[in-house]
């Protein structure tokens, strides 16, 4: 007897465009695997939604009215239990707007004119838990970062890996920067002479250690702890 398929993924869109509401939901509902639980015009809409649907991803829209997407993302993300995932829509694939919205706690983002089969992926990647950010999305993540937060000097407090990164060992701590530097589990393994299975071993164990979600959010905590610096890559 063959094993029951996994429920499908839940799945809620925020946008006050309502073309672009109704299109992302209609382009979701075709795949079995995703139900389109509900639609929001904001962002204090989509927080509610949330607590009513409690659906496994939203795609969020930053700029709406009411509440934008950042200050909805960062109330979801924050919030006790079991926070969806968020994918931000944007127009733009370097607008600041983005580079905040995954500080807030977003997993990544998507233009706009994202074809149907890389939106599909990449519900799937996200609503898996797995990385979303390609190696140039990364690396533009980081080119924000040398933009809006300048590095530290070597000797100051401020360029010491933070306690928070005390739990990791060597290799794993090792691991993280190069995921910070941009590069793929197989550019990693290449470099370390590791297996790429290794490679996402070490990454499952390096989130689950710092309480992370994802990939992105590693990034982000590898930059904000003084572990690498943008000057450093």
């Amino acid at each position: 007897m063959s094993a029951a398929p996994p429920p499908p993924v839940r799945v809620l869109v925020a946008d006050d465009h309502q073309v672009v509401r109704t299109g992302f939901a209609a382009l979701l509902d075709t795949q079995q695997d995703f139900t389109v639980v509900g639609t929001a015009c904001d962002g204090a809409e989509a927080v509610a939604a949330c607590g009513e649907l409690a659906p496994d991803v939203v795609l969020m829209d930053v700029r709406m009215p009411v509440l934008d997407g950042i200050e909805a993302t960062r109330r979801l993300t924050s919030a006790e239990g079991a926070a969806p995932r968020v994918l931000i829509l944007t127009t733009f694939d370097l607008d600041a707007y983005v580079y905040d919205a995954l500080c807030a706690g977003a997993s990544g983002f998507l233009l706009k004119d994202v074809t149907a089969e890389r939106l599909f992926e990449a519900v799937r990647i996200v609503a898996a838990g797995e990385a979303l950010l390609a190696p140039g999305v990364t690396r533009r993540l980081i080119a924000e970062f040398a933009r809006l937060r300048p590095a530290a000097a070597p000797d100051s407090p401020a360029a010491r890996p933070s306690a928070e990164l005390s739990a990791l060992t060597p290799r794993e701590t090792q691991v993280l920067r190069l995921v910070a530097q941009g590069l793929s589990n197989a550019e990693i393994a290449a470099q370390l002479t590791v297996t790429e299975e290794t490679v996402k071993t070490h990454v499952s164990r390096i989130l689950a250690k710092l309480g992370l979600r994802d990939r992105t959010q590693a990034v982000v905590m590898a930059y904000e702890t003084g572990l690498v610096t943008p000057s450093g890559r």
